[in-house]
């Protein structure tokens, strides 16, 4: 992925351009794309304005991404780079109005008025989504009701030591509906991780992730089926330029990964080596 972030921050008003290029782009992107007529590629990550109306409160207009969940679009920012299912769930980025507002040193509050889900470039069916963020010294509960359908997420993390830090992520989502259009999913993952020096770190991502129905084209397909992944991975910082060696072993409660024959079984082994740049 190829992201190029143009922006401008002043005193009170300032703005983000934030364009993506490649396939992890075009992931974080898809419906965006598929909702727009005549289905164009579409580049845009976020796009969006602020007002810093006081020292407490913040107006932001636009395409945002998500506040929900411990992992975020680009690699530059995630200590792994492969992404968690809770973050390959969704949702990615929202479009709409959002106040962030600072009650106390420790304490803050989000709230927002969006397009639904993932729909950043207009919005298809006239509905609204709404959301809010209670935080605490970086501990985040989450909340999205989009339509009926609702997700509960918390984000947060403790630093151990000067060298060990922990993660958390947790997540319940259900889409409101009953019978067989009724679909949800829920899942943690910890992300314990360790600096040796300012040049090389180790981090470790444990997730179990089940779907609480058939989630269809976009899930699995297989109703009420789950995983457990565990993925290792090395930072290896030499100026700007970051060398990611990653380890990833995921194994499921029924037969939907492929091997190179594309046969299914329930468990896959990956190993990705990542070069990430940053200017």
């Amino acid at each position: 992925m190829a992201n190029l972030v143009i922006g401008y921050e002043g005193e009170k008003v300032g703005f983000v351009a934030d364009l993506v290029y490649g396939p992890r782009g075009e992931d974080a992107t898809f419906l965006s794309t598929s909702l727009r007529p005549g289905g164009r590629s579409n580049i845009v990550n976020q796009l969006y304005v602020y007002w810093n109306v006081s020292e407490s409160v913040k107006l932001t207009i636009g395409n945002f991404n998500t506040f929900l969940g411990y992992e975020v679009i680009s690699p530059t920012v995630n200590f792994n780079y492969s992404t968690s299912y809770l973050f390959s769930y969704g949702p990615f980025s929202h479009t709409g109005l959002k106040a962030d507002i600072a009650l106390t040193d420790d304490f803050s509050l989000m709230l927002a008025v969006m397009n639904p889900t993932d729909a950043t470039e207009y919005n298809p069916t006239g509905e609204y989504a709404f959301g809010a963020q209670s935080g605490y010294a970086d501990q985040y509960l989450n909340f999205l009701l989009d339509d009926g359908a609702y997700e509960i997420d918390y984000t947060g993390g403790v630093k151990l030591s000067e060298k060990m830090f922990l993660g958390i992520n947790a997540a319940l989502y259900d889409n409101g509906n009953s019978g067989d259009d009724k679909a949800g999913f829920a899942g943690v993952a910890l992300y314990p991780q360790y600096s040796t020096s300012e040049t090389l770190s180790f981090g470790l991502r444990g997730e179990y992730f089940v779907e609480t129905s058939d989630f269809g084209a976009i899930g699995s397909g297989v109703e009420n089926s789950s995983i457990l992944a565990a993925t290792l991975t090395a930072k290896i910082k030499i100026g700007d330029l970051t060398i990611i060696p990653e380890l990833r072993l995921d194994s499921s409660s029924d037969d939907f990964f492929a091997d190179k024959d594309l046969k299914t079984q329930k468990s896959l082994s990956s190993f990705v080596l990542a070069a990430v740049y940053t200017f």
